[in-house]
């Protein structure tokens, strides 16, 4: 009896440790005025994304989902549109795993939309493959998508006056390394079919993510666009979709008693977004609704700037 009290203890202690550790909660306190201002959200048909563009839209911003499944955005409108009574929240087709369709929805969005006030690189994956134009699937859609993505919404985002880009990254990229040698010749930062190798791949990523918001806001000095990268949390999300059946069967459990739920994690994006007074911090790195330091390999100029160069010549933007 004395031994189960013990692990019952133990048990509970740890669960608590975690909550408000690695599973803390934080809430967004930003009020910054959303009406008649025009937001995009990578993947918002989903998960943090959906949560990010339902508060969006009870505060009267027009936000666009760029999502590639049509049915999940009209489905996620639907939604957002019953809960918020916005009837000014449209679907736009964009494929990060495609550099045309990048530029495609770039070239749509310029001619049909007059302002951008907020980009929120949202969209991501944790998965094998390849993207259409030969680039590791990771790497094609969590960094390089975003990055021509962005690259090309910038002068829009200058017009429209203090706009902001929150990217996505995650703790995750504590255990990245870029390693641009086997980028040249594998088009990727990660090879492999095993779970752990995929794995790595999207710590690789999400590095790239903090790098690139890193490099982007000295490329922004003497502008009124600011950025940043956020870890939203540990949250129940499609993010892991595709892997196998037993990792789910592992994962899924924990995921119920632990992960953060979407609107939860949606709440550091929501900060980076909506917070007043935080421009001084732009290129920071976000986590529980506070800047957070991060190791030397994610603040490194000469790592970042390069990436940033490389990353242009894929995108053929040099």
């Amino acid at each position: 009896m004395l031994q189960f009290v013990l692990l019952a203890a133990v048990l509970l202690g740890g669960y608590f440790v975690l909550t408000k550790t690695l599973f803390k909660r934080s809430i967004c306190k930003g009020n910054a005025a959303m009406a008649g201002k025009t937001a995009i959200i990578t993947g918002g048909n989903t998960g943090i994304g959906k949560a990010t563009a339902l508060h969006l839209a009870r505060k009267g911003a027009r936000v666009i989902l760029a999502c590639r499944n049509r049915d999940k955005a009209e489905a996620a409108i639907a939604e957002i549109q019953q809960k918020t009574g916005s009837t000014d929240v449209v679907y736009m087709h964009v494929d990060l795993a495609s550099l045309k369709s990048v530029r495609s929805f770039t070239e749509i969005f310029l001619k049909t939309e007059s302002r951008l006030d907020l980009l929120v690189n949202n969209a991501g994956l944790v998965a094998d493959g390849r993207t259409e134009d030969g680039f590791g699937i990771e790497f094609g859609v969590n960094h390089l998508g975003h990055f021509l993505l962005t690259c090309l919404l910038l002068e829009r985002l200058k017009e429209s006056g203090g706009g902001r880009i929150v990217t996505l990254s995650s703790m995750a990229h504590r255990w990245g390394h870029i390693d641009f040698e086997a980028l040249a010749v594998n088009k990727d930062l990660g090879t492999g079919k095993y779970s752990w190798q995929f794995f790595q791949a999207y710590c690789n990523s999400k590095l790239c993510n903090v790098l690139f918001t890193h490099e982007l806001a000295k490329r922004l000095k003497g502008t009124n666009v600011t950025c940043y990268s956020v870890h939203p949390g540990i949250v129940r999300t499609e993010l892991s979709r595709n892997v196998s059946l037993w990792q789910k069967i592992f994962i899924d459990p924990v995921a119920k008693l632990l992960f953060l739920d979407p609107e939860a994690g949606a709440q550091t994006s929501l900060h980076c977004c909506l917070q007043e007074g935080i421009e001084p911090l732009s290129g920071r790195y976000f986590s529980c609704c506070a800047a957070q330091d991060v190791h030397g390999q994610a603040k490194d100029d000469a790592v970042a700037r390069k990436l940033w160069e490389v990353s242009e010549r894929l995108c053929g933007l040099s």
